[in-house]
């Protein structure tokens, strides 16, 4: 009977909620002085859903799918949530430029009663004085050419460890996973960046280890619930459990975060002096007690910024990576050459450096042309803050925007062979304003790092680490795949749409430079 009354109640509450929904549409479909508002075109949708149907697993995939049938600017809905869609790159310039401070609101989704940090947050956070305070500390302290070419030592060694726990993969003739392994180094970067310890491997922290598992829980969680708000109100009820299980991660990092501050307290307070320097946890600190700061930080707003880049600075990178490799290994010609040019400007004598990177243009290519096939963010989001018209068509305050960056960096009638993977196209490119244009995400054929002002405020160092990564793997290894010749180039689930299969596959020592007695070090 129990039963019974409890699926009654909810059918009544899904028929309130549609009835509601229905009543609500058609009051937003004109305006206050009647006047038709002019929605893009939408596909048929069915009750209640909408659109869902339309939308697989892989959103990137499915958003393509949808462009190339119904246009390049269409109208979604996702069961209580309405979005338009952009898959055209003159569109996305009028949305992400012509009416960029409309649009310079990342979208937000409702998970206040279960995150901790809401309000706290940099990457989510509204435009506001908070958001702009915290964008210019990355750029002129945090994230900064001079901050990231003062820990470069710390990539290095991270980089040198990979290229160890490969070799020895090698001599045992075995295969392995390289995504994990990838991100076993580009997790502990991001750790010995933020707070001096390693995550991972040996002389990892158990503290940092265990902060690391709970980023990765806090990620699926917030997807989770991010998806849950197509149920509009009932997303409240928490029927899956995904808001209590993310508060009791969130509890559980703030907690670890808070110890880790006491430490860096602590040793300032006893002026040890860090032998890797200061790390972004340390600045943050030292910020928050500068008096003369602009602005006060919070405790809670340093815990939130640590999660943020957390969570943005790993699992990015190391599917970047990955799919970098994935691709030279199914094009044997364009690895070749690469491998010439990195021995025509390093020698057989040391390993590849950081500081060697502007002198591989080719490096530079692969890596753009991956980033073009694979963007780390399939799509941007934004949300109008005022109502405006894009491409002809009414938008009104708070609507959900979806630049698909994807199907844009794919589009036929920009690119030549598209789905092909041809780094020089992007050759006349290299070391040109161009270039530093196409990354910043002012050149709207290729943005993969996003766009303006609320473009990825960490691409420089997301840059160092995907080329080193490559340049080493490239150096010291053949790849030979497990299951066959071929790579499968199948995207996965996932904002991130990395592969849909585990990279697993033989490396081949080509080069060995603890053999020869080598390091990291500069040649004399």
């Amino acid at each position: 009977m129990a039963i019974i009354d409890g699926f009654l109640f909810f059918s009544f509450m899904v028929s309130i909620w549609f009835f509601c929904t229905f009543i609500l549409k058609s009051l937003k479909n004109h305006t206050s002085s009647g006047t038709k508002i002019r929605h893009p075109p939408s596909p048929p949708a069915l009750p209640i859903i909408g659109h869902l149907h339309l939308l697989g697993s892989v959103l990137g995939t499915s958003l393509h799918s949808l462009a190339q049938r119904y246009g390049p600017f269409i109208q979604l809905r996702m069961g209580v949530s309405t979005c338009y869609v952009v898959s055209d790159a003159e569109i996305a310039k009028e949305v992400l430029k012509t009416n960029e401070m409309n649009f310079v609101s990342r979208l937000q989704f409702d998970t206040t009663d279960c995150n901790i940090y809401e309000g706290s947050g940099f990457i989510t956070a509204p435009y506001n004085a908070y958001w702009r305070f915290m964008k210019k500390l990355c750029m002129t302290r945090l994230l900064n050419t001079s901050q990231i070419n003062q820990l470069v030592h710390l990539r290095e060694d991270e980089m040198k460890k990979l290229v160890e726990s490969m070799i020895s993969i090698s001599e045992r003739g075995e295969s392995c996973d390289l995504r994990q392994a990838i991100m076993t180094m580009t997790n502990n970067v991001i750790c010995r960046m933020s707070m001096s310890t390693r995550c991972l491997g040996d002389g990892a922290n158990n503290e940092a280890r265990e902060i690391k598992d709970l980023v990765l829980q806090v990620s699926l969680l917030g997807g989770k619930l991010s998806a849950g708000n197509v149920l509009g109100p009932l997303a409240k009820l928490d029927l899956f459990g995904y808001g209590r299980q993310l508060r009791i991660a969130l509890d559980k990092f703030d907690r670890l975060v808070e110890r880790i501050i006491k430490e860096h307290e602590e040793k300032e307070m006893e002026g040890t002096v860090r032998s890797e320097g200061m790390d972004l946890m340390d600045i943050l600190l030292e910020i928050s007690r500068d008096p003369n700061a602009e602005m006060k930080l919070t405790k809670k707003e340093i815990k939130a910024f640590f999660l943020d880049i957390m969570m943005a600075g790993t699992d990015t990178s190391a599917i970047s990576v990955q799919w970098v490799i994935a691709e030279l290994i199914n094009h044997p010609k364009v690895f070749k050459k690469l491998r010439d040019e990195i021995n025509s400007v390093v020698g057989p004598n040391r390993l590849v450096r950081e500081s060697d990177i502007p002198n591989l243009p080719y490096l530079h290519t692969v890596v753009k042309e991956t980033l073009r096939l694979h963007p780390p963010s399939p799509v941007v989001l934004r949300a109008s803050i005022e109502d405006c018209q894009i491409n002809g068509f009414d938008v009104k305050a708070n609507t959900r925007m979806l630049v698909n960056v994807y199907t844009i960096q794919r589009d036929p009638n920009l690119w030549k062979d598209p789905e092909e993977f041809i780094p020089e196209r992007f050759a006349a490119n290299h070391n040109t304003n161009s270039s530093q244009m196409e990354m910043k995400g002012q050149i709207f054929n290729f943005f993969p790092f996003g766009s303006g002002r609320r473009g990825c405020p960490g691409v420089t160092l997301a840059l160092a680490v995907v080329q080193s990564s490559v340049a080493v793997l490239v150096q010291c290894f053949d790849w030979k795949a497990k299951d066959g010749e071929k790579i499968d180039m199948q995207e996965g689930s996932g904002f991130s749409m990395g592969m849909a299969k585990p990279l697993v596959c033989y490396p081949i020592t080509h080069m060995n430079p603890f053999e020869l007695g080598l390091d990291m070090a500069e040649p004399e």
